[in-house]
């Protein structure tokens, strides 16, 4: 009989990674969260570094924020998250909108602002969210786009700890991130407000997870409802006939609802995990997950919902206590028509009339609206045209622009207002006359608004209250500004170019093919006379596109998905994670152009130069 234990199994050996050199971190707009103090990579050598190129208006980066918290804690130690908050909107260059943004959506780590996207090109990153992953010796090993990938980065940053605690370059201890100082005030970061039966005033304090009542001055607080992680970052507000006041529970990816007369709060939709493709759209409220809930309204005796995690509208019946899709298809974008086939871009505000639905749907910097038409409901468009185009412009709706708005308002005129958030303004759009107007300047991203008697109420989400402003009669003139989305085309080959969308499965994953193609990808393009060939969808993230000779440029738009599995044959049920990601690539036919477009969704691009 032998005593000896058995020869442990050993280890599979690391997967074989390229060796790229992390370009230098720089950003214009300096350092944040690390006491004052300007870092190098230098600086950080001797830990596992993951860089997030983040923008503070995108919802999927907001994502990637709250799957990184696990692992930022976990591996506290040896990993530095540095975020690179690169700006999509011309709100989002200004420095102080960042240090809001850092606090506003409690980012603890460091943070480069780079508001001229200085490494954002130096990393040739090409959407928003992506990160990178650099070892303690200042070499890229991975990269990443979209959510999703907090189990590849877990597993990579433990591979990475064994590697370099066994050669001995990896440096244990405090990372850089300094506190800022907490400031005092009744609100921080408040998103949304109500005005409840009895004149007093319910404002979602979002950064502070609660919900707060004001008296009917708006600023003596009654109360504060929503104790012990009840709300995670609440916005929307609707109160429903019966008295009670539905709340969008936004991080928690969840209704509640409060009894104001009670302060009994209970979830009604959601099950508190956040929608994936292939979820359920529909069934009993608390067994469909839903995604970032971003406001509601009661219209037509629904709970209308802006579901701006997935960019759709969906319902609740209170009557059936079920949920279901109303209106767009998860593809971003502005697409009129049917409801089943529109498409939205991060829907953030809902105001309901007599025949319309409005709908602030932010990333296309657009007013847009749901009515009925037959025996269905039809999307259109009051003002806006895209993703990359925006501004402050009065005038006629067809040729106005907004800057990411995320509140609209209905008026007692049968106009709307509109939180015009970016532009620090209140907007007026006035169906019969389709002009768009300016009602007040100089507000602080103001984010909702609430008439109360002749006055509305806004609320100053960067200042931290609300506004009580009297309706003006006239206009407030501004000087037109527009503003196009500035970032670098790619230059392409006329004719024939394929498209690459890189994924390589993270160590002790493979692709997840039990139920049929684990892969999605579906192309489109603006405009669409762009795209000769190769739209639409299919199962392979690889596509043989062709281009128009005839123009010279526009923006192709990728939507990619991967399911992958924990490749454990001893398990029957294997955790699976869904990796995703939308990218809105602008390009220019040219001379000379590249062959091939490679989009990295996970991995390192092999065929490629690496990052």
């Amino acid at each position: 009989m032998n005593d000896a234990a058995p020869a442990p199994t050993p280890a599979p050996a690391p997967r074989k990674r390229a060796r790229v050199r992390a370009p230098e971190l720089i950003g214009k707009g300096g350092w944040l969260n690390t006491g004052g103090k300007e870092l190098t990579l230098a600086d950080l050598r001797g830990k596992c570094v993951v860089v997030d190129f983040w923008t503070f208006c995108c919802i999927n980066c907001l994502h990637v924020l709250d799957e990184l918290r696990e692992l930022e804690e976990k591996h506290r130690d040896t990993l530095v998250i540095v975020g690179v908050h690169s700006p999509k909107f011309v709100h989002e260059a200004e420095h102080q909108a960042v240090v809001d943004a850092v606090e506003r959506y409690e980012v603890h780590h460091p943070v480069l602002d780079d508001p001229e996207l200085a490494t954002w090109k130096q990393y040739a990153v090409r959407a928003w969210p992506t990160l990178v992953v650099i070892d303690p010796e200042g070499y890229i090993v991975a990269q990443h786009a979209g959510e999703g990938h907090a189990n590849a980065l877990r597993t990579l940053v433990e591979e990475l700890e064994a590697e370099h605690e066994a050669k001995g370059t990896l440096r244990r201890g405090d990372g850089p991130y300094v506190a800022p100082e907490p400031v005092a005030s009744d609100l921080r970061f408040p998103g949304k407000t109500v005005l409840l039966p009895s004149g007093n005033l319910l404002v979602s304090d979002t950064t502070r997870h609660q919900l707060v009542e004001l008296a009917t001055d708006g600023e003596t607080v009654v109360r504060r409802i929503g104790a012990d992680g009840e709300f995670r970052e609440p916005q929307g507000l609707a109160l429903l006939p019966d008295g009670t006041v539905v709340v969008a529970d936004t991080v928690n990816h969840a209704l509640k609802r409060l009894d104001p007369a009670t302060g009994a709060i209970e979830r009604i939709a959601g099950t508190g995990r956040q929608w994936w493709q292939g979820s359920p759209t529909s069934g009993p409220a608390l067994e469909v997950d839903l995604s970032s809930p971003w406001d509601v309204a009661w219209w037509q005796g629904k709970v209308w919902i802006a579901m701006a995690g997935v960019h759709q509208i969906w319902t609740y019946d209170p009557a059936t206590r079920t949920v279901e899709v109303a209106a767009g298809t998860t593809n971003e974008g502005l697409v009129d028509g049917p409801a089943a086939e529109a498409w939205f871009a991060q829907p953030s505000g809902l105001a309901a009339t007599a025949d319309r639905l409005w709908i602030a749907d932010s990333e296309t910097s657009a007013l847009r609206f749901v009515e009925t038409e037959g025996d269905g409901y039809v999307v259109r468009t009051a003002v806006g045209t895209g993703l990359f185009d925006f501004g402050h412009r009065d005038g006629a709706a067809d040729q106005a622009l907004f800057q990411h708005p995320l509140g609209v308002t209905a008026l007692p005129d049968g106009s709307v207002a509109v939180s015009d958030t970016y532009n620090h303004a209140l907007r007026r759009f006035d169906p019969a006359s389709g002009e768009v107007t300016t009602l007040a300047t100089d507000l602080r991203e103001p984010s909702d608004a609430v008439v109360v008697g002749e006055d509305v109420v806004v609320v100053e989400s960067a200042r931290h209250r609300l506004t009580r402003l009297r309706l003006p009669e006239e206009a407030v003139q501004v000087e037109s500004v527009a503003h196009r989305t500035r970032r670098e085309a790619t230059d392409v080959a006329a004719g024939r170019v394929r498209l690459d969308v890189v994924f390589q499965a993270p160590n002790g994953q493979k692709l997840d093919e039990r139920y049929g193609p684990s892969t999605r990808l579906l192309v489109s393009s603006t405009p669409p006379e762009l795209l000769l060939a190769g739209e639409g969808k299919g199962t392979d993230l690889f596509r043989e596109l062709e281009l128009n000779p005839d123009l010279t440029e526009g923006v192709l738009h990728v939507s990619a998905m991967a399911a992958s599995c924990d490749d454990d044959p001893a398990n029957e049920y294997p955790a699976c994670h869904v990796h995703q990601q939308d990218w809105g690539v602008p390009v220019r036919v040219a001379e000379g152009g590249a062959a091939r477009l490679p989009l990295i969704l996970a991995g390192m691009d092999e065929a490629g130069a690496g990052a």
